[in-house]
């Protein structure tokens, strides 16, 4: 299951357009007919009203909102919960905006992102790492339509106990979440969808947490602090909504008692049923099934290809210009949008080292196509996958994309 919610601002704003005044020649008009003379009925008006266009263009994001979010008290927890002394706990947290990630340092943002996981369901995506080369490439910044609007909060001795993914948005893309119908709901009424704000990870549809919170007695207090500074940053940066997607079950849960509209969706994952290798994974399947994979499998070698799994430091700079190419095919042959620069994959490669696993297909010495998969605390992820424009390999696919990390252990 993939789960996202949404809230509205409720108080249109300047930001939003308003129904326009019914045209008096057309009024007069209508009035002719309407059941009161010289009175348009009812049905005159709102039929007047749909001529009217509204222009669909988005307004440019508001840079000038306050980046403080208020100062919020905290309640002191049962006394069996306290552990340490009164004068040392926390009494006060101050949510504010960033501009960019590199406004936290890695070890405050990373510490939050591993707490709101645990070690053994650490989300790669949700790194200073992944999402710092976002930015720093020119992936997901102004210029591309996400401009970085991330929530910090901090207790009174300045320390970070909670942060969040955020961006304003000028369009719906690379969302994974397709909220088009929205939109265009909005501007048939004559109001404007954009911008917005998105928590999320930027391109990436991958299910987690999204308020990322340390560790401690007054969690779930931080957690309502936080969810209530995204309603006041909506209000004050006179935007349309807040949506947050493919945030944990738990999380969905929480935030539809904050009055978050709920929306879902579906994916599916492939488990690993406790197999100890390729071939227990086959022994799983019927007899026509394991023949086929194993026939898809032969055809790799007959076609003089060698496949490599390369993480860390074996992924070289060749790889990631080799790779980008490979998925500048997929993006151009399938209609869709280059949403990564060739920057990201240096930019990301090199600050995630292990935690990136590359499958590449070599012919002889020449690199063909390529995978990219991050590896988190259970899960490997599979991204991307891209090939030569001028090569066509069958079953090379399903061998870089899912047989080649099946077999990772």
């Amino acid at each position: 299951m993939a789960a996202a919610a949404s809230l509205c601002n409720r108080n249109p704003s300047p930001f939003l357009g308003r129904f326009p005044p019914p045209h008096p020649l057309a009024v007069k008009k209508k009035a002719l007919s309407g059941p009161h003379p010289g009175r348009p009925s009812r049905a005159a008006a709102a039929g007047i009203r749909a001529l009217f266009w509204r222009s669909k263009k988005s307004l440019e994001p508001r840079e000038t909102v306050d980046l403080s979010l208020g100062d919020y008290a905290l309640t002191a927890p049962a006394a069996e919960d306290v552990s340490t002394a009164a004068e040392s706990r926390p009494k006060r947290i101050s949510p504010s905006v960033v501009n960019s990630i590199s406004e936290v340092s890695a070890n405050d943002w990373d510490a939050c992102a591993l707490d709101a996981t645990g070690p053994e369901k650490y989300n790669p995506f949700l790194s200073h790492g992944f999402l710092s080369s976002l930015e720093e490439s020119n992936s997901a910044v102004k210029e591309t339509g996400w401009m970085p609007r991330h929530i910090v909060a901090k207790d009174e001795s300045g320390t970070v106990v909670g942060v969040v993914p955020l961006y304003l948005k000028s369009h719906s893309n690379g969302e994974f979440v397709f909220d088009h119908s929205w939109a265009d709901a909005y501007y048939s009424y004559g109001s404007r969808y954009y911008p917005k704000y998105q928590c999320c990870v930027p391109f990436t549809p991958v299910t987690g947490p999204r308020i990322l919170l340390r560790d401690s007695l007054y969690k779930d207090q931080v957690f309502d602090i936080v969810v209530d500074a995204l309603k006041n940053l909506v209000a004050k940066s006179q935007v349309s909504s807040i949506h947050i997607t493919f945030s944990s079950e738990n999380e969905w849960q929480n935030l539809k008692e904050k009055g978050f509209l709920q929306r879902i969706g579906m994916q599916y994952h492939w488990s690993n049923r406790n197999y100890t290798c390729f071939d227990d994974f086959l022994m799983d399947m019927k007899q026509s099934k394991r023949k086929n994979i194993r026939q898809e499998r032969k055809k790799i070698s007959a076609q003089n290809l060698t496949m490599k799994r390369l993480r860390g430091n074996e992924i070289k700079a060749k790889h990631w210009d080799s790779f980008y190419m490979f998925y500048r095919n997929t993006t151009d042959n399938k209609w869709g949008s280059p949403y990564l620069t060739r920057e990201f994959f240096h930019n990301m490669g090199s600050k995630m080292g292990d935690q990136v696993l590359l499958v590449v297909a070599e012919e002889g010495d020449e690199l063909v196509a390529g995978a990219l998969n991050l590896i988190g605390g259970d899960t490997i992820y599979g991204r991307l996958w891209g090939c030569h424009p001028k090569a066509y390999y069958p079953s090379l696919h399903f061998e870089a994309c899912y047989y080649q990390v099946q077999q990772l252990r």
